[in-house]
């Protein structure tokens, strides 16, 4: 069971359409067979989002990785069971899959921009699908370096009788070409799509500057991640204030406050299976051991009586609401206890719930935790932070409560936890956590991924801060190696 830490490569068969597109994504992209006219440009741009799709990808993968090896969740699945303990290797099966399927979406982007400049087609289109293409890229990119640090840096498409082997390029070149896809990203989207859908699963300018303030963030550049987030908030497009009721956010599936998301049909689409892997039964489809368990830590930590986010929210199937999770009392033991409940729909491993990428919350503490690293403690940042505590039924606080950086940080780290929890960031904000405190020896954290490693196994072995290289990547590409301590 988990711990208890207390405060001190190549394109393959697509995974199947989005349900927001009505342009069916090509099987295999090259530049003999497509490529050809405006159609063939959109069938490969939708190719390129159905890449995050898949149960191997955010249909299930990122999230449990986000979650798993953090303070937020356990399970004794021993699908994923590695994870909660920290014991992965290069043959664990989740560590593979992100590795391999972010490389296929990066393959469709670099083919995107390869072939789609050469189309006759209208310009103003034209561009924007580039722009999407360079932000799909990014995303891929910025998922696989936070996860396994220097990558291979691929921005030419492989192709049929190509070699593959190429050496790894630095975390800081990866990232370097993230910020530089986003800047072109943010030149070439769309202002909309045309609309709310639309706007919340293909990237517009907004959402890439969303995800230019998380880059930002995880980077430390707390001027260019404040800037972003700002950009965000003050377009007006997700709200002018948050959402009233926190419990309305969920399932997610286009709501006002959504920036990015994957979006599902709740068909075969190879598709949503989170729900079904970590709800009860009911409203799951079978009763196994569940993943993403939340634990008894976090259970305490959240406040069940007061904030709305955790409060009792009435009787639904299969238990007891109380926003972010879920109290099962049926079926069998496997069915019993809390549980996430963040997506409600499971439908046999097929959800109509969307995945949230990006969400304006979040924005808003990016904005709040990067004014304080710049400057310490301002009213302007903590009107940000206390509108998410208000949502919350929490109390606003002053700059009397919180009257240093220190004081600040902590409380930005509290409700990132709380309002984020489940959503497959907790562990990245822990890694991030502890590359802060490592820079910067003056800056305290409560709960680093150091903390959670040592914890676990009892000593801060380091090198679990990144995943191994896949053992298939080091078998097929001569040129890289594998990362120090596996």
């Amino acid at each position: 069971m988990k711990k208890i830490f207390v405060s001190a490569l190549l394109l393959s068969s697509m995974f199947g359409c989005n349900s927001i597109l009505d342009k069916e994504p090509l099987t295999s992209i090259t530049a003999s067979n497509y490529y050809k006219n405006a159609d063939d440009a959109e069938s490969a741009i939708t190719g390129a989002y159905d890449a995050f799709q898949g149960d191997t990808y955010y249909g299930s993968t990122m999230n449990i990785i986000g979650e798993m090896p953090s303070d937020n969740c356990t399970s004794i699945n021993g699908d994923v069971v590695y994870l909660d303990n920290i014991t992965w290797n290069a043959t664990s099966g989740i560590v593979g899959r992100i590795y391999q399927t972010g490389f296929q979406g990066i393959n469709r982007a670099n083919s995107i921009l390869k072939y789609v400049p050469g189309i006759a087609m209208d310009q103003t289109r034209q561009q924007e699908i580039l722009g999407e293409a360079y932000f799909i890229r990014a995303l891929n990119y910025f998922n696989l370096v936070k996860l396994y640090g220097g990558v291979p840096l691929r921005t030419e498409p492989v192709e049929s009788g190509e070699s593959t082997a190429l050496a790894a390029s630095t975390a800081e070149q990866i990232y370097a070409q993230i910020e530089a896809d986003l800047t072109k990203a943010a030149e070439m989207t769309a202002a909309t799509q045309g609309n709310d859908i639309l706007d919340r699963g293909r990237a517009i300018k907004t959402t890439v500057n969303a995800l230019q303030a998380r880059v930002y963030l995880t980077e430390r550049k707390w001027s260019q991640a404040a800037e972003a987030a700002n950009k965000v908030i003050t377009s007006g497009r997700y709200g002018t204030t948050l959402t009233s009721n926190f419990n309305d956010l969920w399932p997610p599936n286009n709501k006002t406050e959504s920036i990015f998301e994957i979006e599902y049909a709740g068909n075969d689409d190879g598709g949503f299976t989170l729900p079904d892997l970590s709800l009860p039964a009911p409203p799951a489809s079978y009763s196994f051991p569940k993943y993403n368990i939340p634990t008894a830590e976090f259970v305490q930590y959240a406040d069940t009586a007061k904030d709305n986010r955790f409060k009792y929210n009435g009787v639904v199937s299969g238990g007891k609401s109380y926003s972010s999770m879920i109290y099962g009392g049926a079926g069998t033991g496997n069915d019993n206890g809390w549980f996430v409940y963040k997506w409600r729909s499971t439908n046999f491993f097929s959800s109509s719930d969307n995945y949230p990428v990006l969400r304006l919350a979040e924005m808003y503490l990016i904005y709040a935790e990067a004014m304080n690293e710049q400057g310490g403690p301002s009213q302007d940042a903590l009107d940000k932070l206390n509108a998410v505590r208000t949502r919350a039924g929490l109390t606003a606080l002053t700059l009397t409560d919180l009257s240093t950086k220190q004081a600040f940080r902590d409380e930005v780290d509290r409700q990132r936890r709380l309002e984020l929890a489940f959503e497959g960031e907790r562990w990245f904000d822990l890694l991030r956590y502890a590359a802060h405190t490592k820079a910067d020896p003056s800056v305290e954290h409560q709960v680093t991924a150091l903390d959670i490693i040592k914890a676990v196994r009892g000593t801060e072995d380091e090198h679990y801060l990144l995943f191994p290289i896949p053992q298939y990547e080091l078998n097929n590409n001569p040129s890289i190696k594998q990362n120090t301590g596996y």
